[in-house]
């Protein structure tokens, strides 16, 4: 131990590798320069030292992921320059090749997405490709693309000079100190305390401890879902007049990446049927360590590795290296502030990308920190996206070995997770097993995606961008809904009960729209942060005097329950309770929703008697139900929450009494396509923290003059007070009838490029396809301009002509929705 350990500092940071010394270094960049970075071990002792550097872009499908990206590249290209110490960073170019016409379509739908964002990501043939890999055999290879300006990396050199660039500017690193606990006050962090019993007091903390991050937090109450995987890459011996700038390939077909080391040729393997590495814990002292390669277990997938250079097992293996990387469920990051500890901040579970990522995660970090707010979408990293069921020992062990397979293998737009399923279920699930529906994930939840015939038909054939053999049964479901009457199971919608005398309060400080209004209401919210960037749009329902009901949705759980916890003062009374495992959602939508409902409750459904938006307790059969007059898809139709021991019978007399009305089950695939064509937003997937809800077209929604005002009232006046936005999100259908829009596709106002579409689907009523996203011009963004516009869509390199609009294109006057 050091004797130079200091007593106190701003902020202390567990964990030396790549993750820790990039936070530290853009941190000091910042002017957060008080900064302590303990390592149990050495630098880079962890994973960083045996990462094979790999600065290459991969298929990049989030503007936050281009960001993070070219970030870190960039900067590695550079730093040397700054720290005066080599990073071992080479140009040497990127090829991905594929080996079916389905991934080259894939890579042709994102690389004018990724070129939007400064990646130079484009088509060669496959004779430019083998000349750029002559070692390679590519007979059987359709389509390839390249990156010229990625390269490679050495970790240990990168983070040596993040290191020494940190130090520069007064950050401290510390050797050979493990960190014990995480000492705390009245639920926030104070500090650490190391293993010989030295305390360090600091104003935030932040885990970056790699594969031990996981149990850190555990011990202290923090759920951080990450497991280590083995990891294997083999190195041959040197190969005469192998070129040394050779470039990085990569091959989904094979699981594998390939590079030049040393004069011999490494596979890298990412194969299907991983194995997971210590669930009970990694051993403090593993620093510089290596795993026995199991060659039984690996050899098929090495020999499939080696199919790719063939040439290359004329020369002997120089090493078969297994080491340990950490996964996360998602194979995203952990990244942020973390819910359970307030001053506790987490970067972790880089999924293998660590060197590729950690600049950008940890500029990211230092931002959030220093700044109170992330300069990028986090959506998709923020540690507070999981409940604990992800963190269990038996859905690591069984999740993991489909993740590194998953994260190299290709790719479709409505994949699921083929393992640790199950780990959530309505009630209502072997109902609508029975029924034929194809279950996917959401959070953790089972959800009916679509339904078939007959439950033996319930099956993707084969996954495709183009049309999928369910996609017939899903228009019939979608024009259930539209002409008929559908019923959608939808437990997995998030449930908080926010009760107590200052309940209205606190809800009133987080809502743009006025929720103190008479009980019964139901209000559409946004709830933004102080620049004015979403961070839920909900529902929220006053059921008494003191008693709310908020519902968001299953993605956005975790971040809105925190987002209520972390607003409350000090001196208010409030009990917020997760009620969603108690009930069931049972939406009952479509024109004939009435009849069907007033068949089986005595209750008054007109239109004077239940008015839209509004709820009230009613009876269903034998049940008492919950029932909100309200609608995600466009149509007439009560969402009914209902008791879990009473969920079942009520289907079961739903389904029955409808019969003559032909009613039927939706699944989540008609969710989209139904919400798509109304053109409701949904926050985490087409609106995120750097949007707000006047350029999002929810204005409408925003009562800047409401008393108290709320979070982020002044911001959006200000943007308010600007006039007509120069970036509207606008809805889009495309003119012809056959191509598919799934999202990032790129839109085109009069032949100049002006945004993408954030999501899209199948518009069976409007007759296309049909997606929403924003349109940026250097002027403000008229009704006129949108209406005399020419607009185009790209996908996969070819441009359709479009519809935009800023009105939903179906039902714009909301007739359907109050009748």
């Amino acid at each position: 131990m050091p004797d130079s350990l200091p007593r106190h500092a701003q902020t202390v940071i567990i964990g030396g590798g790549s993750i820790g010394t990039n936070t530290a270094y853009h941190l000091a960049k910042l002017g957060h320069t008080d900064v302590v970075v303990l390592e149990q071990g050495q630098l880079t002792s962890g994973t960083t030292w045996h990462a094979a550097g790999l600065i290459v872009a991969g298929l990049l499908k989030s503007e936050a992921e281009c960001t993070i990206y070219t970030h870190g590249r960039d900067l590695y290209a550079n730093l040397e320059a700054e720290t005066g110490m080599p990073t071992g960073f080479r140009e040497v170019g990127y090829l991905q090749i594929a080996t079916n016409e389905e991934r080259v379509h894939e890579m042709r739908r994102v690389a004018p997405f990724m070129q939007r964002f400064g990646i130079n990501c484009h088509e060669v043939s496959v004779r430019e490709a083998q000349d750029l890999f002559p070692i390679g055999d590519f007979s059987n290879v359709v389509g390839a693309f390249y990156i010229p300006e990625d390269g490679r990396a050495n970790p240990v050199d990168v983070t040596m000079s993040l290191a020494k660039g940190a130090r520069t500017h007064g950050v401290r690193f510390f050797e050979g100190v493990r960190v014990t606990e995480i000492t705390a006050q009245n639920g926030t962090a104070t500090g650490v305390r190391t293993g010989d019993g030295q305390a360090i007091s600091a104003e935030n903390v932040v885990i970056c401890g790699g594969m031990w991050s996981r149990q850190l937090g555990e011990a202290h109450g923090v759920n951080l879902p990450l497991q280590a995987a083995e990891h294997y890459y083999l190195i041959t011996e040197a190969i005469p007049g192998l070129p040394r700038d050779l470039p990085v390939l990569e091959d989904p077909s094979t699981y594998t990446y390939y590079r030049e080391e040393v004069g011999g040729m490494m596979l890298g393997l990412f194969e299907p049927g991983a194995a997971s590495w210590k669930v009970d814990g990694i051993p403090d002292t593993w620093e510089f360590g290596e795993i026995d390669p199991d060659w039984d277990r690996v050899g098929p997938d090495l020999e499939k590795a080696y199919s790719r250079v063939p040439d290359t097992m004329n020369y002997g293996v120089k090493k078969l290296f297994c080491g340990p990387e950490s996964f996360t469920p998602d194979l995203a990051p952990l990244v942020g502030p973390t819910p359970e500890m307030r001053n506790l901040w987490v970067a972790c579970g880089m999924n293998s990308l660590g060197i590729l990522n950690g600049a950008g995660t940890g500029m990211v970090l230092a931002h959030w920190m220093v700044d109170g707010l992330p300069p990028i979408d986090v959506t998709g990293i923020n540690v507070n996206r999981f409940s604990k069921e992800f963190a269990t020992p038996a859905f690591r062990r069984d999740r993991t070995p489909e993740l590194l397979g998953k994260l190299f293998g290709q790719h479709f737009h409505n994949e699921s997770p083929k393992t640790a399923r199950n780990v959530k279920r309505s009630v209502l699930y072997d109902r609508l097993k029975e029924a034929g529906a194809f279950f996917s994930e959401g959070n953790g939840w089972e959800q009916p995606d679509w339904f078939a015939p007959t439950p033996d038909l319930a099956r993707v054939e084969s996954y495709s961008w183009y049309r999928q053999n369910w996609f017939n049964w899903h228009a019939e479901e979608h024009r259930a809904a539209r002409e008929g009457v559908v019923l959608m199971d939808m437990t997995s919608m998030a449930c908080f009960e926010v009760q107590g005398r200052d309940a209205c309060a606190i809800l009133s400080r987080l809502s743009c729209n006025e929720i103190n209004g008479a009980t019964g209401r139901v209000v559409y919210t946004a709830w933004v942060n102080e620049r004015g960037g979403f961070e839920a749009d909900l529902t929220v329902t006053r059921l008494g005097p003191e008693r709310f009901m908020v519902i968001v949705g299953e993605n956005s759980a975790g971040h809105t329950e925190m987002r209520m916890r972390r607003n409350i003062q000090p001196d208010e009374h409030v009990t917020i309770t997760d009620v969603t495992a108690g009930r069931c959602q049972i939406n009952v939508h479509g024109p004939k929703s009435r009849e069907l409902l007033s068949r089986v409750s005595g209750a008054d459904l007109s239109n004077e008697g239940f008015p839209f938006m509004t709820a009230r307790e009613i009876d269903v059969g034998y049940a008492v139900v919950l029932a909100y007059r309200v609608t995600f898809i466009g149509e007439l139709g009560w969402e009914l929450h209902v008791p879990s021991t009473q969920a079942v019978q009520t289907y079961d007399l739903l389904m029955s009494a409808g019969v003559d009305l032909g009613v039927r089950n939706a699944g989540m695939q008609t969710l989209n396509s139904l919400r798509l064509e109304k053109a409701y937003r949904d926050f985490g997937i087409d609106v995120d923290n750097t949007d707000n809800p006047i350029e999002a077209g929810l204005g409408f929604a925003v009562k800047l003059d409401k008393p108290g005002g709320f979070i982020g009232r002044d911001a959006l006046a200000e943007i308010k007070a600007q006039g007509v936005p120069k970036t509207r999100m606008l809805q889009f259908l495309l003119k012809d009838p056959e191509p598919l829009m799934h999202g990032n596709e790129l839109i085109y106002m009069d032949n100049t490029q002006v945004g993408y579409i954030q999501v899209g689907g199948y518009g069976h009523t409007l007759g296309g396809a049909v997606g929403i996203g924003f349109a940026e011009l250097d002027r403000p963004l008229t009704a006129e301009i949108v209406e005399s516009g020419t607009w185009e869509i790209e996908i996969a390199g070819e441009r359709f002509a479009a519809t935009a609009s800023l009105k939903p294109l179906y039902d714009p006057g909301m007739e359907k929705i109050r009748c």
